[in-house]
């Protein structure tokens, strides 16, 4: 049983969509608390990156369970696939945090690595327009309180897109840039690089770590996401990285170069 839903989705806490959600959750199961996270709207990448950081990468317990309701129905939401709205999934982590999530864009890519199970939930044959309000909740309820009946057909996660590479992930509130680039995959060949990103080419010093940046620079360091292999992020001392990029968001592409 689940009672503990963390809700990743792109609308957030203030807006009316979010309160409805919330609403439905509860009538369908009093006993639930949802937690929620707010990513960019139709942004999969901010919307994966967020599934892995809190399922995989931060404490499991008994009570968890991770719902995303992020589902673009008409653009094309990677480079491989476009997609019209995307199958609702169960999949389980190998530390037993269960997740439902649509299958969409890169979605599931960050912890397609760390699932044990990957199945489609079954769902009414019409869902309506609606969907994520209307027919969403009850399932995700069914499944928290440990009714899994509506679990479907097996998928492969070969289907699953890799997580994309040297792209913005997030912006945090005081604007640093987090990115898809893991510590060890991360080759500068100097102590300065020139990044690209957002129309906008700087220098920046790379550092082990925060505490090594000084006043004023603009840097690159091991980020707080991403847990023993952390993803690098764009770090400011005194300001905002993101400023000094014309405020990238998730999914901008970044290209690094030794000076």
């Amino acid at each position: 049983m689940s009672t503990f839903v963390h809700l990743i989705a792109d609308y957030g806490p203030s807006d009316p969509a979010f309160s409805e959600v919330v609403h439905r959750l509860t009538a369908a199961d009093p006993t639930i608390s949802v937690q929620s996270t707010e990513i960019q709207p139709f942004s999969t990448v901010a919307t994966g990156f967020w599934i892995a950081q809190l399922g995989v990468h931060n404490p499991a317990f008994d009570d968890l369970l991770i719902y995303s309701n992020t589902a673009p129905r008409t653009t094309e939401s990677t480079p491989e696939r476009a997609d019209t709205g995307g199958a609702l999934c169960y999949l389980e982590l190998d530390n037993g945090v269960p997740v439902v999530a649509v299958d969409a864009g890169y979605n599931l890519s960050f912890i397609a690595d760390c699932a044990t199970t990957f199945r489609e939930i079954e769902l009414p044959a019409d869902t309506g327009q609606f969907r994520s309000r209307d027919v969403f909740p009850r399932r995700v309820a069914e499944i928290a309180s440990g009714n899994r009946s509506s679990l479907g057909a097996e998928r492969s996660l070969d289907d699953v897109p890799a997580p994309p590479e040297s792209v913005v992930c997030h912006v945090d509130g005081y604007g640093n840039v987090k990115t898809s680039i893991r510590a060890s995959e991360f080759e500068p060949g100097s102590d300065t690089v020139a990044v690209e990103l957002n129309g906008a080419s700087r220098e920046v010093v790379v550092r082990d770590a925060v505490s090594d940046v000084p006043e004023g620079s603009l840097a690159i360091v091991p980020g707080s996401a991403g847990g023993g292999d952390p993803y690098q992020e764009l770090f400011l001392r005194g300001g905002s990285a993101a400023s000094a990029f014309g405020t990238p968001e998730p999914g901008d592409s970044l290209s690094i170069r030794a000076e």
